[in-house]
């Protein structure tokens, strides 16, 4: 049976632990941003505290932290020692990360847990040498679903996204969102709801499954639907090297060979997928709202949009000191086969 863990408020309100967690050697303090009923939260977090809980023989569970640092600061947050783990989304901090913009490009077939999946592995082979996250140590990298256009006005086309003011999280979203002729606003994900309930933005670009995880059926009727998405957005989950080099030797081989890794980088795309999943059904019931899928001509001018941010993107890593090409073609090949 999958182990409760513990949620604690921004204003450090104690609740119960589970069971498991009681009766833990040690239970790790687990960083989120996100909404408490987010997937992330509810799915990814759940599922690895359980996969760690049953490696290490119960001596490692975890619990959940509410409002320690805004996005952007959760790597700072694990490197102080004020959390054990975090979940980052790379796009939200221009500049400190290249190597991960490779995953989040437009154009690959598969969903989630195969982008995922191929992350872990092309991350291994060619991108763990650019050291970008130096300090901590990477516990899964993942992918959300295929990115596409949620917008509170009808838009049906590439060219009615020209001018429209859109909250785009970073990354690769961004240098799409520029070639589309987007006005990007740069807003957090969890303050996404208010920016499109104020009109302070027309549109955002996220994942389907965040229809549901921020409830944009209420200020986006509008579902804007390119196959294979217009991106995808990167995430990790960090550990405190200092945290898990504390731990008992042989707990530490059972997290490396059972959980971290492609392991928990696999339940987490997996995770994303069931919230698309989930996601597409809640917009189709809900009231008022319209997917529009992309016509043939937007989907083959999106093509040539595609190439262009990808050479670019490519000559970035290329720059960095990655062979980008041999590395772009692995995510392809490992999607393909997964």
């Amino acid at each position: 049976m999958k182990s409760l863990f513990r949620i604690v408020g921004a204003a450090a309100v104690s609740l119960s632990l589970s069971v498991s967690a009681l009766s833990a050697e040690t239970v790790l303090k687990i960083s989120s941003w996100l909404p408490p009923t987010h997937g992330v939260n509810t799915d990814i977090f759940a599922n690895l505290i359980t996969m760690m809980e049953e490696a290490s023989g119960g001596e490692v569970s975890g619990e959940l932290v509410f409002g320690l640092a805004p996005p952007p600061a959760q790597m700072d947050l694990v490197l102080d020692g004020a959390a054990d783990m975090a979940i980052i989304f790379h796009g939200y901090q221009p500049g400190r990360f290249i190597g991960t913009k490779l995953i989040e490009l437009p154009g690959y077939e598969g969903n989630a847990e195969a982008a995922s999946v191929a992350y872990w592995r092309v991350y291994e082979k060619y991108l763990a040498d650019l050291n970008e996250h130096r300090g901590v140590k990477v516990i899964s990298l993942n992918t959300h679903g295929p990115g596409q256009i949620h917008s509170s006005k009808e838009v049906s086309s590439l060219d009615e996204m020209n001018g429209l003011k859109t909250r785009i999280g970073g990354g690769v979203a961004g240098d799409v969102g520029s070639a589309l002729g987007l006005i990007g606003i740069n807003v957090p994900a969890p303050k996404v709801y208010e920016t499109l309930e104020s009109g302070a933005a027309d549109a955002v670009a996220m994942n389907v499954g965040e229809r549901v995880g921020f409830k944009l059926n209420e200020v986006a009727k509008y579902l804007y639907d390119m196959p294979g998405g217009l991106y995808r957005g990167s995430f990790a989950i960090i550990m405190s090297q200092e945290k898990f080099d504390s731990l008992p030797e042989d707990v530490q081989k059972a997290l490396d060979e059972q959980v971290f890794g492609e392991p928990a980088s696999r339940m987490a795309g997996a995770a994303w997928d069931k919230s698309d999943k989930i996601a597409y059904e809640a917009t189709k019931n809900a009231e008022g709202t319209k997917i529009t899928p992309a016509s043939d001509d937007d989907i083959a001018a999106f093509k040539e949009i595609s190439k262009e941010v990808t050479d670019k993107v490519l000559a970035e890593l290329q720059e960095a000191g990655v062979d980008a090409k041999a590395a772009y073609e692995m995510v392809k090949q490992e999607m393909a086969g997964n």
